[in-house]
């Protein structure tokens, strides 16, 4: 499963450059864990950083114009760090397996004389094997202003000019990996493309689940979460043994619950039935609590046998109660380390409770710096916070008694 080892964020609202991670040129800084968990004050830049990773996805799905105003964005304008100029940029730094070398992607949007944002700089590089030539990495596709060169195929020391093509796109407004990732030609952009397009970035509602989705079975769950009976239904259909038993596990995790079960309608949907200790009758999916409801959501996303490469929860312990937020922290990292293919899993909260299950090398700290925008640091490198952890105080209470707050 592909792991983001390091990010950089440059120009996009308050993160005027920021750094989680390690990158290309940065190799004696810690790569990013399976799980991530950034915290941070009200206004230190926590849903912006959320928001930098849906950007970056909606770039690929909808062109960069549509995604600087796709969610409520506003436009371009809106987008750049105040007194910029721009380009926002992002470079990820990434390895498709943790056996596989590490791949360099950068991305620049700018915007033209009229205004409007267009792809200014496209680029993916790799290290090259330690056999034959070594050192920089290898650009494999590299555009400007939409034209450019792209190498087809796996990676060749010999015949590298044969493999190499001339690439001009008739739109600058979309990404190159869009287009070439589509071609069986370019199989290391296809690989790159289909890890941006699985992400999963949560904005579930409690209100979304409730309603009733039309019958029809859907593999996976959706952003918003109102399709949780249409992928209940297609487990139904697919794995009825593993459904029984993927309900058996939530439903010992939910508090208050003695089991879950489905109950099929005349129309071919599903319902969720809650079995409540107290009751004889099960409620259904529509009656019971936000925290309820939101809480079977991360659950059964979790379950997913084939799951997100990438997932993203801006404040899960949102309409959840305090006592459940160790215990859901705990399963995050209990998927995301698991041993089947795991998804890596980044979260941004601001609740001690979810952060005393967390380990300071799990833990980035944003702040609001004196000129507005935002920095990082990971929890992990200042010594008295690992000390202390060490001795068994948890990170949470650590961060509530204020001793992640700089020091001078």
């Amino acid at each position: 499963m592909p792991i983001i080892e390091g990010i950089r964020i440059q120009n996009y609202r308050a993160l005027r450059d920021l750094t989680l991670g390690c990158l290309w040129n940065q190799k004696k800084n810690d790569p990013l864990r399976s799980l991530v968990a950034v915290i941070g004050k009200n206004g230190s830049g926590k849903s912006t950083l959320f928001d930098a990773f849906g950007f970056l996805s909606d770039c690929l799905s909808l062109g960069v114009e549509e995604a600087c105003d796709a969610r409520q964005r506003g436009g371009l304008s809106r987008l750049l760090s105040a007194g910029q100029t721009g380009p926002i940029r992002f470079e990820i730094y990434y390895r498709e397996s943790a056996a596989d070398r590490p791949i360099t992607y950068e991305l620049s949007i700018g915007a033209d004389k009229k205004g409007r944002p267009y792809v200014q700089r496209e680029c993916l590089r790799q290290w090259r094997k330690k056999q034959g030539r070594s050192g920089q990495p290898f650009a494999f596709l590299i555009l400007d202003d939409g034209k450019g060169l792209a190498w087809s195929g796996e990676e060749t020391f010999e015949g590298e000019d044969a493999a190499r093509v001339p690439v001009e796109l008739t739109d600058n407004r979309k990404l190159a990996i869009a287009t070439l990732g589509a071609l069986k030609e370019h199989p290391r952009i296809t690989r790159f493309r289909n890890f941006i397009q699985g992400w999963y970035l949560s904005y579930f509602t409690p209100d979304a689940a409730r309603g009733l989705p039309l019958a029809g079975p859907q593999k996976h769950l959706n952003i918003h979460g109102d399709n949780i009976g249409n992928v209940v239904q297609f487990m139904e259909r697919e794995h009825p043994q593993e459904l029984k038993e993927v309900l058996s596990r939530i439903g010992k995790k939910i508090p208050g619950i003695r089991s879950i079960d489905t109950k099929p309608t005349e129309d071919k949907r599903l319902l969720l039935r809650f079995n409540d200790g107290p009751f004889r009758d099960p409620f259904l999916a529509q009656q019971m609590s936000d925290g309820t409801l939101k809480m079977f959501a991360y659950l059964l996303l979790l379950e997913d046998p084939e799951p997100a490469p990438f997932i993203c929860i801006e404040e899960p312990e949102n309409g959840l109660y305090h006592k459940l937020l160790e215990a859901l922290a705990t399963e995050f990292r209990a998927h995301a380390n698991g041993k089947k293919p795991a998804p890596q899993i980044f979260l941004t909260t601001h609740q001690p409770y979810l952060v005393n299950a967390l380990a300071p090398d799990e833990v980035w700290i944003l702040e609001k710096g004196a000129d507005g925008f935002s920095t990082v640091r990971r929890a992990a490198d200042d010594a008295t916070v690992r000390e202390l952890v060490a001795e068994g105080l948890p990170l949470g209470n650590l961060w509530y008694s204020d001793y992640l707050d700089p020091r001078s």
